[in-house]
C-alpha cells in the first residue's frame, strides 16, 4: 500500500471536512462530526481511530493522565473537532500541544459551527 504524506492525508481530510460540513451542516454536536468523519476518512481508505490516547511525559516520567485525541488518521495526523461559537486562541494552542506531545508534525483543527466550512479549518504544523 502507498505510504501517503501528511500533505496527501491533509488534502482528503479536508475534502471529507467539505463533503460533510454539505451534506449535515453546521450545529450538532461534536461527537456526530467525529464519528461522521473517522467513517469518511476510512471510506477514503485511510486509517482513522477515534479519541485516541496521548500520554503525558513529565521529567521522563508517564503520569497517570492525559489526554484524548479526537481523530487520528493514519498515525500521521492530529484531527481536533470542535462546534462552538467561536474559536478561542487556546484551541489552536492546544493542536499544537497535541503535536509536541505526540511528536507529530500535522494537526487539523476544525470548527463545524461556522457559515463558511472554509473559514473553520485551520492546518497546524510542528516542524513540518
Amino acid at each position: 500500500m502507498e505510504q501517503k504524506t501528511e500533505n496527501d492525508i491533509s488534502y482528503l481530510i479536508r475534502g471529507a471536512i467539505f463533503k460533510i460540513y454539505n451534506e449535515l451542516g453546521p450545529g450538532l454536536l461534536e461527537s456526530v462530526y467525529e464519528t461522521v468523519l473517522s467513517f469518511e476518512l476510512r471510506k477514503q481508505g485511510l486509517e482513522a481511530k477515534n479519541q485516541v490516547p496521548l500520554p503525558v511525559f513529565y521529567e521522563g516520567n508517564k503520569l497517570g493522565l492525559g489526554f484524548r485525541l479526537d481523530l487520528l488518521v493514519n498515525e500521521k495526523v492530529v484531527v481536533e473537532i470542535k462546534s462552538v461559537e467561536n474559536l478561542a486562541e487556546v484551541h489552536h494552542k492546544q493542536v499544537l500541544t497535541y503535536l509536541k506531545l505526540s511528536n507529530l508534525k500535522l494537526g487539523i483543527l476544525v470548527n463545524f459551527n461556522v457559515d463558511n466550512i472554509e473559514k473553520g479549518i485551520f492546518r497546524k504544523v510542528n516542524g513540518l
